[in-house]
């Protein structure tokens, strides 16, 4: 069940402006008195992890919902009930849009954190994120050492290459000036897949295997690109697409001067068929940290799903996980 926060205050952004009010959707899964699991959402996720992480989270799962309990805020920026470009600005009566103030991964990072404050929660035993979700917890433990105990950072990237950005840039194209956002999202969907994984799935194969030539969609990959764009119409907002994709683009997690080593301890996971946010950019996360004597381990995971493949069941990458997270856990996890 999804709740709300709301602040009336707001928030200061890194930027210097002020939203406010700010509300925070959030969902949480088990039993409060429990070590704290935070999960980070992906460019398209949303609160309910439990849903859209359903290989990971849940009762007996990776991330057991009843070992640890578990909360998942959608992003600063969302469509999902956290305040974002929809959302109405007070000043005007009508929705944000492009009005709505641009904004960092640290500031998606502060949210999460007025969100815990707000629950009563300083320090959390683990926190999990894949893509983007990530990219949050590597700020948020660089810049609040001692907050995080254990971090899990799945095909994740501390700078965005300009391919990334390219992709990225052409997306928002789309969405600008042509209100395009089924273009945006088959796009970027075939960034998530890999040639190997596309071929395993759908091959050539065609829906009328003997009908004529069209312009029309014929081939099975190009029903399922349609089918991806309609249902992400139904539930995505083109602002939140926008303002999320270019906090990425700006992303450069070792840039600047941090307050000390984290107290963190880090797994890192990277898949060899993930060509958007390949192994190349958790080997670079991997040896940063370790120039900053940081405990961290990172495993390449073998798998033909490319970038989606931390949202799948890949036994390899959960067991390494399941290490992770419970190696040297106390006895009440």
């Amino acid at each position: 069940m999804v709740e709300t926060l709301t602040l009336p205050g707001g928030l200061t952004l890194e930027s210097g402006a002020h939203l406010a009010p700010l509300e925070i959707a959030y969902a949480r899964y088990g039993d409060p008195s429990h070590p704290v699991a935070y999960i980070c959402h992906a460019l398209t996720g949303d609160a309910e992890a439990a849903d859209w992480w359903d290989t990971l989270i849940g009762p007996g799962k990776v991330i057991d919902t009843d070992r640890f309990h578990v909360i998942c805020a959608n992003l600063l920026g969302g469509c999902k009930g956290t305040t974002g470009p929809s959302s109405i600005n007070p000043a005007t009566g009508e929705p944000y849009g492009t009005d709505f103030p641009l904004f960092t991964m640290r500031d998606l990072a502060e949210v999460h954190r007025t969100l815990l404050r707000e629950l009563g929660i300083e320090r959390i035993a683990l926190a999990v994120g894949g893509s983007l979700g990530g990219m949050q917890i590597l700020q948020w433990s660089l810049d609040f050492p001692d907050e995080i105990e254990r971090a899990v950072l799945v095909c994740a990237s501390s700078k965005l290459t300009a391919q990334n950005i390219a992709f990225s840039k052409v997306a928002r194209h789309a969405i600008l000036t042509h209100d395009a956002m089924d273009i945006a999202r088959m796009m970027a969907h075939i960034t998530y897949l890999s040639e190997e994984g596309m071929e395993r799935k759908f091959q050539r194969a065609r829906r009328v295997p003997d009908a004529e030539m069209t312009l029309h969609s014929d081939f099975e990959v190009e029903h399922y690109l349609d089918h991806q764009a309609k249902i992400f119409l139904a539930r995505f907002d083109p602002g939140t697409y926008l303002y999320l994709s270019r906090v990425m683009d700006y992303y450069d997690a070792f840039g600047d001067e941090r307050p000390g080593p984290p107290s963190t301890k880090y797994l890192l996971v990277s898949f060899s068929s993930d060509w958007r946010f390949g192994t190349e950019h958790s080997v670079v996360i991997n040896e940063q940290l370790l120039a900053l004597g940081v405990d961290v381990t990172h495993h390449e995971v073998d798998s033909p799903w490319g970038h989606d493949s931390f949202l799948m069941d890949v036994p390899e990458y959960h067991e390494h996980v399941r290490e992770f997270v419970y190696q040297d856990v106390a006895s009440t996890l």
